[in-house]
């Protein structure tokens, strides 16, 4: 069974990398120690992804290329 974290009281931010237009905004919450909680703007409500925290880094190591 797989650990889901609360994410009610998550405060989000809006990717820096978003384009601003509302159309490809990624937005990810802070203060969740070895986890990433990574969702679409535009669908607040909608899935949340949750990367380990190693794991993202790297991702964002690679698109900052």
């Amino acid at each position: 069974m797989k650990w889901t974290p609360d994410l009610g009281a998550a405060v989000w931010r809006k990717s820096s990398y978003s384009d601003g237009g509302g159309t490809n905004c990624v937005e990810v919450a802070d203060g969740y120690p070895g986890i990433v909680p990574v969702r679409d703007s535009k669908v607040p409500d909608g899935q949340v992804l949750v990367f380990g925290a190693a794991s993202w880094a790297s991702f964002v190591a690679k698109i900052q290329g």
